[in-house]
Order: structure tokens, then sequence, then C-alpha cells
């Protein structure tokens, strides 16, 4: 496996590439052009001048998260073609300067879905929370404002302004997509892109539901391993794949993920590996990486992979906010450093002890 860490962008992150590198083991960013707007062409040049700026720092772009979809593509709506050709543009654009792996998600309106981005643990460091009766107390279209107010004045992945001031008229676009037709329509792109990632080596890798149930009334289809087999069996294409989301698949306590990732063994593109920790039904606070800090044996999901011969890259995924680190809500530096560094022991130890 790679050892990577989510790098949002010289503009917008408060990380820098300089300390990314001093991070032991790891070696590329999961990266994006982050003022891009869903269904645009990302010009080969920006894509270039993204590069280059990693790797002058001694990286790699290990992959992009994310290439967001535009909501006519999940909707169905008739302009859907014409931004799946730009889609495709897109991936050959990427092709073209050497990137081979692309993380997405099929989320309608909120990619992504907290009640707090900065509660208060007894340590005195803040975490990402997730409460589902405090979410059925705010209006859906005051989502924006609830996240924004606690984002440390960073603009959050998956809730950007000009996307969320549309919040009312996507509720009402969703409202004749049931889960059914959201599948449909994931088909739909899927089929069409998969003749030019086979072409170009694309792996695309699909990112879990969060939480893994519906919010707001609004599908969620990415959620379990049974779904997850329909949507591979559905276009049984290598390149069509996963980003396996721990803290996705382990807001539901009944997704057993270790199985699932032998399960889907090479279908597995890209991980993300977060810890969370089980309060009640439908609640759960983000933790640290280490097992006993969360409800997740981070040990067996890393065995997991081990297993299957798991060879992509791996991203610590959240992080508390420690050390008074003022820093984008689960996305500081020093947090997903030690959890990095944590994650790599363990694949050390595993490494280590499956060859005496």
């Amino acid at each position: 496996m790679k050892m990577t860490l989510r790098w949002f962008g010289s503009k917008f992150d408060s990380v820098t590439l300089k300390q990314i590198r001093q991070i032991p083991g790891c070696v590329g960013v999961i990266t994006t052009l982050y003022d891009s707007k869903p269904g645009e062409v990302w010009s080969r040049e920006a894509i270039r001048a993204m590069k280059e700026e990693v790797e002058t720092s001694g990286l790699e772009v290990s992959g992009i998260e994310s290439v967001n979809i535009h909501d006519d593509i999940k909707i169905g709506l008739k302009a859907r073609d014409k931004y799946i050709e730009n889609y495709i543009k897109t991936l050959e654009n990427l092709a073209k300067e050497g990137i081979d792996l692309v993380c997405y998600n099929f989320m309608p309106v909120f990619d992504w879905t907290r009640s707090n981005l900065a509660k208060m643990r007894s340590d005195g460091a803040t975490v990402l929370s997730y409460d589902q009766e405090l979410i059925d107390k705010i209006d859906p279209t005051k989502m924006f404002e609830q996240i924004d107010s606690n984002s440390n004045g960073f603009i959050m992945p998956g809730w950007e302004p000009e996307r969320l001031s549309r919040v009312k008229e996507l509720f009402e676009l969703y409202k004749e997509v049931d889960e059914e037709k959201l599948f449909e329509n994931l088909v739909y792109f899927l089929k069409k892109i998969m003749p030019t990632c086979e072409k170009l080596g694309m792996k695309m890798a699909i990112h879990q539901d969060d939480p893994a149930w519906s919010v707001y009334g609004l599908p969620r289809i990415i959620n379990n391993k049974k779904n997850i087999q329909r949507m591979l069996d559905a276009v049984p294409v290598m390149n069509n794949g996963l980003t396996l989301c721990t803290g996705s698949l382990g807001s539901n306590p009944d997704n057993d993920i270790p199985d699932m990732v032998r399960s889907f063994k090479g279908r597995i593109h890209f991980a993300h590996l977060r810890n969370i920790k089980h309060l009640a039904p439908g609640k759960f606070d983000e933790a640290a990486h280490l097992s006993s800090d969360g409800s997740l044996d981070m040990f067996e999901l890393m065995k997991a992979l081990y297993d299957i011969g798991f060879e992509g890259p791996i991203r610590p995924d959240h992080g508390r906010m420690i050390w008074d680190e003022i820093a984008m809500p689960g996305y500081g530096l020093y947090d997903r450093a030690l959890g990095a560094t944590y994650l790599n022991g363990l694949w050390e130890a595993i490494d280590k002890s499956s060859k005496k």
C-alpha cells in the first residue's frame, strides 16, 4: 500500500506540502482542483500545474478526490449526457498527465452530513460528530449555515457555496428520485464512462454514503455489502471499483468491514481509514485512529487489506483537532499525521509477523 494524505491545494489548505512530506512513510497526496465546479472540464494545463507543484515538493499525486458529478447526472435530467461528456474529457486530461485514480461519490445534495464539526471531548480535543436527533431538528435548507458557521473559515468539501445556494431547488428536483432511480442513474453514468476508463487505465473508486442511511429522505445506495455488490455486478469492469471508507461504512455497526474488504478483493482501488465511536443508534463521534479510542478494530481492517494484497493508496481519513491547531475540521495536520504513522506501524507489524 501507499500512505497518502488528502490535500486541497495551496490556496485552500492550511497544511503545506512540506509538512506532508515530513510525515514518515507518506509518499503522496490525494488532491483535486478545489475551485472547479461540477460539470466543468478540467483543463490539462490546470492539472499539469497542480501535479508539478506536488512533485516539486518530493511527493506524488496518488489520486484525485474528487471530480464531482453534476446533479443533472444523478437526477437523470436531459442535460446529463453533456455533463458526462465533460466528465470523460476530464478523465482523458487526467490520464494525459499520468493520473489514473478518481474517487467520487453519488450522494444527492449533501456529500456527507454531521451535526457538529467541533464537539469537545474530555481531553480538550474536538471532533466531527453525528446525532440523528439533532439532525432531525435542523431545517435541511439551513444545513449550509450550520456547517459554514463551524468550519473555521474554510470551505468544506461537499459544502461548496455555489452548490449549496441551490439547496431548495435540489430538494425539489430529487423528490422524484428514489433509491432505484438513483441506482439506475449511477449505472447509466458508469456504462457511459467505462469504455474510456478501460482504454485509459483509469480506476473509478466510488465512496460510500456518509452516514450509511437516508438523511432528510434522500436516497442512499452505496451503504452496505449487498448494495455495493449490486453496483459492482451491474458494471462488471475492474475499472469500476471502490474507495473503501471505514468511517462511512462503520457508521452502521451491522457492516462487517473486514469481510467486505475480503469480498471485494480486486475492486478496492483506494482506502480511507477512519475510526469512529458508536454512542447510540444513529449517534457517533469520530475518534483517533487508535483502535481503543473508538469502536472499529483498525488492526483487523489493515490486516484484511494486507491479506488481499492491497497495493493502492491509503489515507488517514479525518482527524481530531488537537494541540490548538486551527484548520479545516477533520483535515488538520497533527492528528492525521499521527494516524498515518499509526497505520504504517500496523502495516509493518502485520507484514513482519506474516513472514516469520
